[in-house]
């Protein structure tokens, strides 16, 4: 990608610029469409080694690559068929561009599928986010280029200036969700997954949210871990500290009560107990911190 801007930048603003420099550039493209694809498997995958058939890929890049360095000026001079075939070269250069970045977003949506936002840690939620910006900057650099193609329409200059943006942009963002520091490792199965299931499981299935005497301690005891370690995967998993992953199902059991007209003889204060909480005030607190609205206008809107 750098050659990339280097090359449009000389090109833009320098004179007679060699072919080779011109072609090399272009035959970049079917480099980086590759490694956009084999970074997504990598950052997605546990254990991820890239397979020896996986260079076959690399072969349009080689034998672009190649003819890159026989093209001088003179095969332009009065030639319709070189330039039609350097044309139809260029084409396939783009539409295998927008191929891999389409395969790239295929990778993203079939792992994604299989991790439902209420399951996903923070480390996997922030590779998910990372890779959905890179397949955005990247589709806005394929425009900033195609568009450039047909016509002039587009100021040369763009290209190279919006790739450069995208860059800084996207290495920022990087930093800023830490990406650099986690890969497809964070989506191998391990113990804490199957720990957070069988948590949700009895929370959830059970309805032991109902128990106004659940504690952390009872918990760890119920899934045989310690208070610390059962404490450190609700917070990882469900991006909740205990308190609130508990009240949160608790609410929802309370609105349901609410919105139903066979419970308008019940008082708040017996919902509240009928939902688990112990007592009236910490009801109201919970309530309003998940629903913005006290338990009372909740009932009124309903």
């Amino acid at each position: 990608m750098a050659f990339r801007i280097g090359k449009s930048v000389m090109m833009n603003f320098g004179d007679n610029l060699e072919p080779i420099f011109i072609f090399t550039g272009l035959a970049l493209l079917l480099l980086i469409g590759p490694f956009l694809r084999w970074y997504f498997l990598g950052m997605t995958r546990s254990n991820f080694k890239l397979p020896k058939n996986y260079l076959a890929e690399i072969i349009p890049f080689s034998l672009v690559f190649i003819m890159s360095l026989f093209i001088t000026k003179e095969l332009f001079e009065n030639n319709k068929i070189v330039i039609l075939i350097l044309g139809s070269v260029l084409l396939f250069i783009y539409l295998h561009f927008a191929f891999y970045i389409f395969l790239s977003w295929r990778v993203l949506k079939n792992v994604k599928r299989n991790y439902q936002k209420e399951t996903q840690s923070k480390s996997q939620k922030a590779i998910f986010d990372w890779l959905i910006l890179l397949i955005i900057g990247f589709v806005i650099i394929w425009f900033s280029y195609f568009l450039n193609i047909l016509d002039n329409k587009v100021p040369y200059v763009i290209g190279p200036i919006v790739y450069s943006l995208a860059v800084y942009f996207l290495s920022y963002k990087a930093f800023q969700l830490k990406t650099t520091e986690i890969d497809g490792e964070v989506f191998k199965v391990n113990d804490n997954t199957v720990l957070f299931d069988k948590i949700s499981k009895i929370i959830v299935d059970e309805k032991l949210y109902l128990e106004s005497d659940l504690s952390l301690s009872k918990l760890g005891k119920l899934v045989g871990q310690s208070t610390q370690k059962t404490s450190s995967v609700i917070n990882q998993y469900a991006k909740r500290n205990f308190n609130d992953f508990i009240n949160y199902y608790r609410i929802q059991d309370a609105k349901n009560l609410l919105s139903n007209t066979e419970y308008e003889k019940f008082t708040i204060s017996s919902i509240a107990f009928d939902s688990g909480f112990s007592s009236l005030s910490s009801f109201n607190s919970a309530f309003k911190k998940f629903e913005g609205i006290t338990p009372s206008m909740y009932r009124e809107l309903t």
